[in-house]
């Protein structure tokens, strides 16, 4: 395999950029997010303005930690990956860097907008049409520079953690501009194309796929292509690789529905929904059990590798919210914990347990190669991160399935005469010590972050511009 490729390698510039920003904006979002939180402790924390209000925040919150620090980590495992992969440089080195820039761009316009109230008052797509055009533009470019390295692979192969790769940039690129499709009327402000139903209906086949293949399937790209990596094992069964890309693609898109029971939504699009959505547990399963059972001869590892710990923990948590989340689908279970903090504790099992883990495992393994050092700064901050993370991801989850379980129930409560047992306000307070812990929770995870800024900083000063080049050129010979 030495003659593979010639020594003037790959692009690891755009990597190392997607790579730094991930932190950047995780640190960003997930304080955000920390911040809004505590407003549900102490309502005084909106300080009456409506720019700082939770309805303008934690829209902001959910863009920055879906799309400004997942989105970055899918860049640069994607850039680093599929360069890695196929033996061959980025097809474009002014394109890849025009998606980088134009990635910010959109991030700082979500910055600049939520705040002041300039929404579509869509779930996860509340950017307005000028921004959406933007991120469409930018993505559709991000395809041309994926796709374009693929075609000139200089194997013959294409590794699988490709093919997810590039089922994610292929499906976030139609729900985007099929979502997004509506009438502007001022420079921020537009009117969806659809109406009623239908565009609720539009809405959560966008918004949960974007769940799907957003925060899932580019992720398992990453998946497939980090655990063996920093286990230094092959995958465990390439063939159920394949059965698991093709199933989950072809379940996945069809889930959406269970976002609307017990709505308008016709009753034989809600039941579709939750078919499909039991079904998906097949799949999601396999792809963990995969990623598990790769550590096959390797679990001692596990003892003095934070970084293989964070990409394994994230793969337990991976299977435990996509467990919970086909059993939330079911009409029955889905009538207690509809519009409940349950719902939340599902979404942060998977955001923080699966993407944030698994995204932060990979930017510790990829940030020593791409900037020519043996390995982090500090294999200590990695553990104490590891740590910090998974004590609060478990307060968060925990608080709000007990927070959520408790609201579901005191809403149906009835008396005898057919009246609410509780009020509203009732609910609401014994919800608080709930929105204590998770507060507490998203602080301990947003302190790992300061360790890992802090971390990647130290490894990157003691990196010399030089060497760092070099790496980039040298990491193909005999590499795969």
């Amino acid at each position: 395999m030495s003659t593979a490729i010639s020594p003037t390698a790959y692009n690891y510039k755009v990597v190392r950029q997607f790579a730094i920003m991930t932190v950047v904006w995780g640190i960003l979002g997930m304080g955000l997010g920390v911040f809004i939180a505590s407003q549900l402790v102490w309502p005084e924390l909106n300080f009456g303005l409506p720019w700082t209000s939770f309805g303008r925040l934690r829209p902001l919150h959910t863009n920055l930690v879906i799309f400004a620090f997942g989105g970055c980590a899918l860049f640069a495992t994607s850039y680093y990956v599929v360069q890695r992969t196929c033996q061959t440089r980025l097809i474009s080195d002014s394109l890849a860097a025009f998606t980088f820039w134009g990635w910010q761009a959109v991030i700082v316009g979500a910055i600049i907008t939520l705040p002041l109230g300039y929404t579509t008052t869509k779930e996860y797509a509340e950017l307005e049409w000028p921004i959406a055009i933007l991120l469409a533009i930018v993505w559709v470019t991000y395809g041309l520079v994926f796709f374009g390295t693929i075609a000139k692979r200089k194997t013959k192969h294409i590794y699988v953690g490709n093919w997810f790769y590039g089922a994610f940039i292929v499906v976030t690129a139609m729900l985007h501009i099929v979502n997004h499709m509506s009438l502007p009327v001022s420079l921020f402000k537009s009117y969806s194309a659809y109406s009623g139903a239908t565009d609720a209906m539009i809405q959560w086949w966008y918004g949960h796929n974007a769940v799907g293949f957003f925060l899932t399937t580019g992720f398992l790209g990453m998946m497939y292509y980090f655990v063996p990596k920093q286990a230094e094992r092959p995958i465990y069964s390439y063939r159920l690789s394949i059965v698991h890309f093709w199933a989950l693609i072809t379940l996945y898109i069809w889930a959406g529905p269970h976002h609307l029971h017990y709505t308008a939504l016709p009753d034989w699009a809600q039941s579709l929904g939750m078919a499909m959505s039991i079904i998906l547990l097949a799949p999601s399963w396999g792809g963990m059990i995969n990623g598990m059972m790769t550590l096959s001869g390797a679990w001692h590892k596990l003892r003095t590798d934070p970084i293989l710990r964070f990409l394994v923990v994230s793969l337990a948590f991976y299977g435990m919210s996509t467990f919970e989340g086909p059993m939330m689908a079911i009409k029955t279970v889905n009538s207690l914990s509809h519009y409940t903090d349950w719902t939340i504790g599902h979404v942060h099992a998977g955001a923080l347990g699966w993407v944030a883990m698994i995204s932060i495992g990979a930017i510790y393994h990829m940030i020593p190669k791409l900037f020519g050092r043996a390995q982090m700064h500090s294999i200590g901050l990695i553990n104490a991160h590891f740590w910090l993370a998974t004590i609060g991801t478990v307060l968060y989850i925990a608080s709000m399935w007990v927070n959520g379980i408790t609201q579901g129930l005191m809403w149906r409560a009835i008396n005898d005469d057919g009246t609410l047992t509780y009020s509203f306000v009732e609910a609401l307070q014994a919800s608080h010590p709930g929105f204590i812990v998770r507060a507490l929770g998203g602080a301990f995870f947003a302190s790992g972050m300061l360790l890992m800024a802090y971390n990647v900083y130290r490894t990157v000063r003691a990196s010399d511009p030089v060497e760092a080049e070099a790496a980039a050129k040298i990491a193909v010979v005999g590499a795969h």
